[in-house]
């Protein structure tokens, strides 16, 4: 396993066939809906093909999408994703979901996007990585700012949710070496 993907708590690895069931339950919790803009529930056949073709080359398919495990049980307790990677311009987009309440805020999604920020710094070399948040998702704006992710955009009532449109950031974190 590369030093990039793991620590002695967690490791980003691939996704595997076996994942089906845990990623159709995730992704068809509308709990978390208005976090991912998610509008329908996936069908266990998109996301079927979703697996069979994540294993596709980066370059090509301009994502990464990765399961959270701990260490110690081999649990998979959630995903982190690149997205629009755009290698001509150095950067990605990225977005993290803990499934589950009883793993949140143990340091877990902390210690994700740490590691997920030195592999696409240090291996993939890009310079930036960036993600939209609702102005009102605190726990998620305190996690991305305690990793040096910086506010530099505000878009004006951008989601819907109910009758009301919320604010979203633009946040930001750029390459220490090249900054």
């Amino acid at each position: 396993m590369s030093k990039y993907l793991q620590n002695n708590t967690i490791k980003l690895r691939a996704l595997e066939p076996e994942d089906l069931e845990l990623l159709y339950n995730w992704e068809n919790d509308s709990s978390i809906w208005g976090l991912s803009n998610t509008l329908v529930p996936y069908s266990k056949f998109a996301l079927k093909n979703y697996i069979e073709n994540s294993s596709k080359d980066i370059f090509e398919a301009k994502q990464l999408r990765l399961i959270i495990e701990l260490n110690k049980t081999k649990e998979a307790i959630g995903t982190i994703d690149l997205f629009d990677i755009d290698f001509y311009n150095s950067r990605a987009g990225v977005g993290i979901l803990i499934a589950e309440k009883k793993h949140r805020k143990l340091g877990y999604a902390h210690k994700s996007l740490k590691l997920l920020a030195t592999y696409v710094f240090e291996y993939l070399g890009l310079f930036q990585l960036y993600c939209d948040i609702s102005e009102d998702n605190l726990n998620s704006l305190k996690l991305f700012e305690s990793l040096g992710f910086k506010t530099t955009g505000k878009k004006e009532k951008w989601t819907k949710k109910g009758n009301l449109f919320d604010n979203v950031l633009f946040l930001q974190l750029f390459c220490k070496s090249e900054s």
